[in-house]
């Protein structure tokens, strides 16, 4: 399959500038015909890329399907989730938290050396807990026929649900690149039905159309 990350416009929500940020994700023609997937995730945080105020999630995978939206009230120091329009009880925020797709990007800003470790609130709507990215150290690596200089991350998978909450020796590890940039290079997970590797194929700095309706 084939996922794109992308770095969109700045935009207007309720009348206050975001940033915005996409993950889309798809699998191959082949792997259609066994287990579709197309899945969907905005990210919107303030502009000082502080803490989040929306995050939307439309997920197709096989007949499994969810249209997730997470609005955070730093009003109220709460967020909401809703699937397909019902509602849960709000839960509590902690100070600067981040959706999951937002607390990538941020990782992405901080200094990274190795045996850091990046810590900061994360809430999908279900939960907010302390999340941390270690630093492994800084290595070089060669996806597809080019060499790149990297920091290797270890995100703590205690809080994650889903098949990582299933398997007691899940883990990711992820690759971004050393220069300011700090692009993810590699991904490589494991859960107890298997792995995957993820591998960087384009890279482009060109700005995406898009706008957040009002």
């Amino acid at each position: 399959g084939e996922a794109t990350l992308e770095v969109l416009p700045e935009a207007s929500l309720e009348g206050r500038p975001v940033r915005r940020f996409l993950l889309t994700a798809r699998t191959n023609s082949v792997l259609d015909k066994i287990y579709k997937v197309r899945n969907r995730i905005e990210s919107f945080t303030d502009l000082s890329l502080d803490h989040s105020v929306l995050y939307l999630k439309k997920q197709r995978e096989g007949r499994h399907e969810r249209d997730i939206v997470v609005r955070f009230d730093w009003d109220r120091k709460t967020a909401v989730y809703t699937n397909f329009g019902n509602p849960r009880d709000p839960v509590g925020l902690l100070p600067g938290a981040f959706d999951p797709l937002g607390a990538f990007f941020f990782v992405r800003t901080a200094r990274l050396e190795p045996g850091a470790v990046i810590e900061r609130p994360i809430s999908d709507g279900k939960k907010c807990v302390l999340g941390r990215v270690r630093v492994i150290g800084r290595e070089t690596i060669r996806v597809n026929s080019r060499e790149y200089d990297t920091y290797h991350l270890d995100p703590d998978l205690r809080h994650v649900g889903g098949v990582f909450s299933k398997s007691p020796n899940a883990r990711i590890d992820l690759w971004v690149s050393a220069d300011d940039r700090r692009v993810p290079v590699r991904i490589k997970s494991r859960v107890a039905v298997g792995s995957f590797v993820g591998e960087l194929l384009f890279d482009s700095g060109a700005p995406a159309a898009g706008r957040v309706p009002e």
